[in-house]
């Protein structure tokens, strides 16, 4: 019973690593005026209030209702930078261990592809070209090339028969043959049970001396090993559609060991954008603006979900775009 009451009373959205430690802080400096005033009145209620408003913090995150949402709206940029809460949320591009920590200066793991299809290199060892732009959905979100370059993404999916104009739009579409391939690969993945060494493998990381473990926190998954963080998808059916275009690529791509894990990740992402039949559900999928959110920070992105489901298979920082 008291489980049960504990399990319904704490909020792990706000608590463990995803508690604002600005949050925390303002909540213990209101629980400790509290508790001294009442002591006033009663040192033994006052201690209570004390007991109660800990708790509270440490189940729920905070005491007073609202104080993330406050908190993102009205601290100072300085005051969240002092606990280290300063960057922008999260994005979850995948397989790519900068995701872990974007704050560092390498953006490169959202800026691979835009919005709209285009691409630049970034590999000196490869083929490079300038931005070229792959047109957009009808009627969905648009933007322009980040300044910024990655691998030509458009380049490596028309040359290897994954992507090919749409037949009516100017766009790029998946091409029959890979789209039924890559959705049957996935319905063999979505069946089964996930666990984190099976994930591992399945991006080739079996040679490897790391244990690795699967983290789910609400759709949100990530791989990590003792040593670091591996992959962060927003969904499983994000995770699902990667694993099979990996196992596609793998036999499909004769150099495709070569790319390293990070190179892997941004093509992976990038044709995540394409697909219009959710990987898990065979359902439609649509694209759109929406929200990513940290303990203290906002951040916009473009979105692809399944539409029965809501669970996201793309986002991009809107932010990267130039208007």
């Amino acid at each position: 019973m008291a489980k049960s009451i504990l399990e319904a009373v704490r909020q792990p959205e706000f608590t463990g690593e995803n508690r604002c430690e600005p949050c925390t802080v303002l909540n213990l400096a209101i629980g400790a005026v509290l508790s001294v005033l009442v002591a006033r009145k009663s040192k033994i209620a006052g201690l209570l209030t004390a007991v109660v408003s800990i708790a509270a913090i440490y189940l729920r995150g905070y005491l007073v209702p609202g104080t993330p949402t406050l908190t993102k709206r009205y601290l100072p940029q300085t005051v969240l930078e002092w606990f280290g809460k300063g960057s922008e949320p999260v994005v979850s591009s995948g397989l790519d261990p900068a995701t872990e920590s974007p704050s560092d200066g390498d953006t490169t793991a959202i800026t691979d592809i835009d919005a709209d299809g285009s691409t630049t290199d970034i590999d000196a060892d490869r083929d490079t070209t300038d931005t070229t732009n792959a047109g957009a959905r009808d009627g969905e979100p648009t933007a322009s090339k980040p300044t910024t370059k990655a691998i030509d993404l458009e380049r490596f999916f028309l040359e290897h028969d994954v992507l090919e104009p749409c037949s009516e739009s100017d766009d790029l579409c998946l091409t029959e043959a890979f789209e039924a391939d890559w959705l049957e690969e996935s319905k063999a993945i979505a069946d089964s049970e996930l666990s984190a060494a099976q994930i591992a493998s399945a991006f080739g990381f079996e040679g490897d001396s790391e244990t690795f473990e699967l983290v789910v926190h609400g759709e949100t998954h990530r791989l990590r090993s003792e040593s670091a963080q591996v992959g962060r998808w927003a969904s499983r059916p994000a995770l699902v559609a990667d694993i099979a275009a990996n196992r596609l690529f793998r036999s499909r791509v004769s150099d495709w060991n070569a790319y390293d894990s990070r190179e892997k990740g941004r093509l992976l992402n990038g044709l995540r954008m394409f697909l219009e039949t959710c990987p898990t559900t065979g359902g439609s999928t649509e694209m759109s603006e929406e929200v990513v959110e940290s303990c203290c920070r906002s951040q916009k992105v473009i979105a692809v979900t399944c539409e029965e489901t809501g669970e996201r298979l793309f986002e991009h920082r809107t932010d990267d775009f130039e208007r």
